[in-house]
């Protein structure tokens, strides 16, 4: 899945955090500032990761003044180190102050999302497993949280309810059972779905597999059952684990022969980048 950030996308999202900010006025610069200053500034990093949110910065400088120009030093998905200037920004003096603190909400969010799922891939690097991301994003942000994983160099597993099936535990809670459930499925919508089956035991594995389950999640399992459901599935659905998983539970699980691994956390737990404005 490809995400192209349009501005018809973002613009109700940008819309209310500059309303939230800026509400009736920047009374301090407006009260320092006439409006003919022109200034030059850049955002740097002051730590090292990866960038993402370009675009971002300069939509939100286009909403606050069309006449500030923002240029990308560093492009979306590309490594910076502390130091490193990230973007660059000429124009009204007033506007790059009004604008400094959305901006840098913004794409430090998204950095900060970009810069774990690239450690993650980094640790998963020739295991053949897949980094996934979940619907666990800011509510409104579910756009731009889901860029900034493919930024990092993760894989979005769906964008919402509209675009792949997924049968939970409630589902099957509610259905009466996996073969129940998936049975529904197939018969509303044939083979236009791919069909994720979440199971916690092997019992459910083996229901998912004889149901015909495209992919089998594993979700919240020990080690050893993860081992042992994927030998009983044997490669004739893709393989997920999921639950809880973070950087300290890897070495434990890439040698399991899954397909994918999907972590919440890069979404539902975003550690803020940090990154700066400074004026030249």
């Amino acid at each position: 899945m490809k995400i192209f950030i349009n501005d018809n996308d973002i613009a109700p999202l940008i819309e209310r955090a500059l309303r939230e900010d800026i509400g009736d006025g920047d009374v301090t610069s407006l009260a320092i500032f006439e409006g003919s200053e022109v200034s030059d500034a850049r955002i740097i990093a002051k730590e090292n990761g990866i960038f993402c949110g370009s675009s971002i910065a300069a939509f939100v400088y286009r909403r606050i003044d069309p006449t500030i120009s923002v240029t990308a030093v560093k492009h979306d998905g590309d490594a910076i180190a502390s130091g490193e200037t990230a973007l660059t920004m000429h124009g009204p003096t007033g506007g790059l102050l009004t604008g400094e603190r959305t901006v840098l909400n913004f794409l430090q969010r998204m950095c900060g999302i970009a810069t774990r799922t690239r450690t993650i891939c980094d640790m998963l690097a020739g295991t053949g497993i897949t980094v996934l991301d979940t619907r666990k994003t800011l509510p409104g942000f579910r756009l731009l949280d889901k860029y900034a994983v493919k930024a990092g160099g993760g894989t979005n597993h769906r964008m919402g309810l509209f675009d792949m099936v997924m049968i939970k535990d409630n589902h099957i809670a509610a259905a009466g059972g996996i073969s129940n459930a998936v049975e529904k499925i197939r018969n509303s919508y044939g083979s236009k779905y791919r069909v994720e089956v979440e199971t916690t035991t092997i019992e459910e594995v083996r229901e998912a597999l004889a149901a015909g389950a495209d992919i089998i999640m594993l979700d919240n399992m020990t080690v050893p059952l993860m081992r042992n459901a994927v030998e009983v599935i044997g490669g004739r659905a893709k393989t997920e684990i999921s639950g809880n998983i973070d950087e300290r539970q890897l070495d434990d699980v890439k040698s399991l022969g899954v397909d994918y691994i999907s972590i919440g956390a890069l979404t539902h737990s975003v550690k803020a980048f940090d990154l700066s404005m400074k004026f030249e």
